[in-house]
């Protein structure tokens, strides 16, 4: 892989530890943003708080090459129950937001970890 390539893997590892932690803090904590958007799906808040926890699980297991195809994994499986419950409610620019996220683990997944060892 070229430098520049691993240099823009890093940078996408990066934001999407940056969103993961972010996101899955909010949902831990219970922000208002966060509960609003539950809402419409009847998920209590302990359903909040576990999809926190694995978000924030996942943004970390990127981070390290020997979990990093089980964080990426979470991190997708959360996005696309997101893509679900969004598509579910007919929520078509809720569905649009999450695409990108869903693409950047897919991404992210193609690139494979900037300091894996190469076979």
């Amino acid at each position: 892989m070229t430098t520049a390539l691993k240099i823009a893997d890093i940078l996408l590892i990066l934001f999407a530890t940056y969103m993961g932690i972010k996101q899955g803090w909010a949902m831990l904590v219970g922000k208002p943003a966060m509960i609003e958007m539950f809402r419409p799906w009847n998920l209590g808040r302990t359903a909040m708080v576990i999809l926190g926890f694995f978000a924030v699980l996942s943004a970390v297991f990127i981070l390290f090459p020997k979990t990093f195809l089980w964080g990426n994994y979470i991190a997708a499986a959360a996005i696309l129950f997101i893509m679900m419950l969004q598509l579910q409610q007919r929520n078509l620019k809720g569905f649009a937001i999450e695409v990108p996220f869903f693409l950047l683990s897919l991404v992210i997944l193609y690139l494979q970890h900037p300091l894996a060892k190469s076979e």
